[in-house]
């Protein structure tokens, strides 16, 4: 088959590498189950494109985030549940629905009215499935109750303790503001320091997660995404590792051959080699 920009050509070629007998062997084995964590690395790959501003891999990296829709859709479809016509009429159709002040009668809404009538309408939503789950002899959705509901628990671990915290924030459980959260963060490095003092694994891990639940409260009361704050770190860490190991190579080195001291050096002259920060 020739490439297209159609998306009835992918279906087709999705199509073709799941009939028997005649598809792709791998593709044939694949479930729900054993796609999902492929349709995880595409969407973290998609990110890592946005994060480099690489445009030119953003378009490849959503190819195959697209991809892992048609693979999802068309075993759906095998399934006799839904195929993906379905897939893109049930987003149109929530898009239009969620956005009346753009599609409907409702003009000239604030931001802030725009996300009260967002969250009026998702209400209705969870109402209309349930009954259509009812009708059509189908087990209600499996959710948590409470305000805590609806935070997908596969999410990283920093944005769901954001969502977490911004759910509760809005049932009024948060602290008044970001000078608050701050004393509990040297609070939390003061339990830290107890439980490295006593050596026990169990508590250190549990200190040490009470430490970053508090840092990413942080973080929200700033107005910063954790998650984003410490990719952008990562980031920055390779680019001066990656400057102290050229630096090292130069001399015909290895890092594992320089002293601490000479590491941090190189360390600091990285950092001066870099643009200074706005604001």
């Amino acid at each position: 088959m020739d490439s297209s920009r159609d998306i009835a050509r992918l279906l087709e070629i999705m199509a073709a590498l799941r009939t028997p007998g005649t598809g792709c062997p791998w593709d044939l084995e694949q479930s729900f189950e054993t796609i999902a964590p492929y349709t995880l690395e595409e969407a973290y790959e998609v990110a890592d494109a946005i994060q480099r501003q690489d445009l030119m891999d953003l378009k490849e990296e959503l190819g195959d985030l697209l991809l892992q829709v048609a693979f999802h859709a068309r075993m759906a479809q095998e399934a006799g549940a839904f195929d993906f016509g379905d897939v893109v009429e049930a987003i149109t159709a929530k898009l239009v629905r969620r956005h009346p002040h753009v599609f409907g009668t409702a003009r000239d809404l604030s931001a802030e009215e725009v996300k009260g009538l967002w969250s009026t309408i998702k209400g209705q939503e969870k109402q209309a499935r349930a009954q259509a789950r009812a009708a059509a002899g189908q087990p209600p959705e499996v959710e948590a109750a409470g305000a805590l509901a609806g935070v997908p628990v596969p999410l990283p671990a920093l944005t769901r303790a954001l969502k977490l915290q911004e759910k509760a924030a809005r049932v009024g459980f948060d602290w008044n503001d970001a000078r608050q959260v701050l004393a509990k963060i040297r609070e939390e490095t003061g339990e830290v320091a107890e439980a490295l003092d006593a050596g026990g694994l169990a508590a250190i891990r549990d200190e040490m997660g009470d430490l970053l639940f508090a840092v990413v409260n942080l973080a929200r009361h700033a107005g910063v995404d954790p998650e984003a704050a410490l990719a952008g770190t990562n980031t920055k860490f390779v680019r001066r590792f990656s400057y102290m190991e050229s630096a090292l190579a130069r001399e015909g080195r290895r890092p594992e051959a320089a002293s601490l001291e000479e590491m941090e050096a190189l360390w600091q002259a990285a950092k001066r080699t870099e643009p200074e920060k706005a604001g």
